[in-house]
């Protein structure tokens, strides 16, 4: 691997900034030119570089810059047709992975995970509910007991996406099981390829089987995979849980991206959808798709700063309600044709395939974002008490032992 302390910038001892960001990116192209370099290699030399996240430390895929000016790098690179990492096919790894063993991975961490993260060479699941453990996650029962310089895994996690595809996993297991639930945990990262993982398909409403539930069995888990200290296990599980809803609340997207692009693109190719009721709704939720895109963005710069708050339980809560009025009001314009969804057969995505679903399809599958990342009612909790600061519910097991809680 090439030398990454001091990133691209060593040969000139000159540190990047972002009015010597142009010609820094101008000069790695000209050794670099995306039409003759490989895609791999060009992905790693962008990494080496320090222009895959600018506001990453050197050595971390960045130069320290203000996020902002990753904007520079991407239009640069968009212009001279270089090729991006696929951020789709890696949305746990990329939202999720990467700013949680930035904020607390040990550099050696940084060093082995963050280049084939980002690079899509390795894909990234998160193994953190439980069927007794989802909205009350402190609560999950999966155990690590430590052997050596090891853990011995045991415990079942779901709705785990992407394990199927992943090569690590976010791990949250509890390793002391005699103090209060939140403060026995401990955080790992577990290899998905290791003896004793077995991943299986849930089906969804689509007919789809995009995540899993995991069954770990004696599951050996190295102590120098572990972040954070033993027992601060739900300290770092916030980190990854804040990102994870800005991710989904607040990802970036060009103005009519995302759900209402597909309404938007029905009014003005569908003759038969222009009425005066559905031009007024339509509106109406284009406007707001607008201002959420507008008021998230500055949120999603924290983010991928590093500092995400709960602010991004308001997006999460948000975009779920948007993005199913959106895919509801497609339906009812498009009446009895928008139940022409008949891919009910069992299978897996394709995390190369673009969406080009029925609208059928949309509004089943936008059931499922009040649920994953957080129920819209375990949103509406936290907006209440962290964000607005009304007096939380009353807990009375925050306390006690988590093995003397009635299960």
């Amino acid at each position: 691997m090439t030398d990454m302390t001091t990133g691209a910038a060593a040969s000139t001892g000159t540190p990047v900034t972002e009015d010597s960001l142009p010609s820094y990116v101008a000069d790695f192209l000209s050794t670099h030119d995306p039409a003759t370099t490989p895609r791999l290699e060009f992905l790693r030399a962008r990494f080496d570089a320090g222009l895959a996240w600018v506001q990453y430390p050197v050595g971390c895929g960045g130069l320290g810059l203000d996020v902002a000016a990753q904007a520079i790098v991407e239009a640069a690179l968009a212009e001279a047709g270089a090729p991006d990492n696929a951020p789709h096919r890696n949305v746990i790894g990329l939202g999720m992975a990467a700013p949680t063993i930035l904020a607390h991975g040990t550099a050696q961490q940084q060093r082995q995970w963050l280049r084939p993260l980002w690079t899509g060479e390795e894909i990234w699941c998160q193994l953190f509910s439980e069927p007794a453990a989802g909205s009350d996650l402190a609560s999950l029962g999966t155990k690590a007991v430590r052997d050596g310089d090891e853990w011995v895994v045991n415990g079942q996690k779901v709705w785990t996406s992407l394990a199927h595809e992943a090569s690590w996993a976010l791990l949250i297991a509890r390793t002391d099981p005699t103090v209060p639930k939140h403060r026995g945990l401990t955080y790992f990262v577990c290899d998905m390829r290791s003896p004793g993982v077995d991943v299986r398909a849930l089906r969804q409403l689509t007919g789809e089987a995009e995540f899993n539930e995991v069954f770990l069995d004696n599951v050996r888990v190295p102590d120098i995979n572990r972040l954070g200290a033993v027992g601060s296990g739900w300290k770092v599980t916030q980190s990854t849980l804040m990102n994870e809803r800005v991710a989904i609340g607040a990802g970036a997207a060009p103005r009519e991206g995302g759900p209402i692009r597909f309404l938007a693109d029905l009014w003005r190719q569908d003759a038969t959808s222009r009425t005066i009721g559905s031009f007024k709704s339509l509106m109406q939720l284009w406007v707001e798709a607008e201002t959420m895109r507008l008021t998230t963005e500055r949120l999603r710069q924290q983010a991928v700063a590093g500092t995400p708050g709960p602010e991004g339980s308001g997006s999460k809560l948000a975009y779920s309600q948007l993005a199913q009025r959106v895919s509801s009001l497609e339906l009812d314009i498009l009446g009895e044709r928008g139940l022409r969804f008949d891919d009910w057969s069992f299978r897996r995505p394709n995390l190369d395939e673009e969406s080009g679903r029925p609208a059928g399809y949309r509004f089943l599958r936008t059931k499922g974002n009040s649920i994953e990342g957080g129920t819209s009612e375990i949103m509406r909790n936290i907006i209440a008490e962290r964000i607005l600061g009304l007096p939380g519910e009353i807990r009375t097991d925050t306390t006690t032992p988590w093995n003397e809680l009635p299960r």
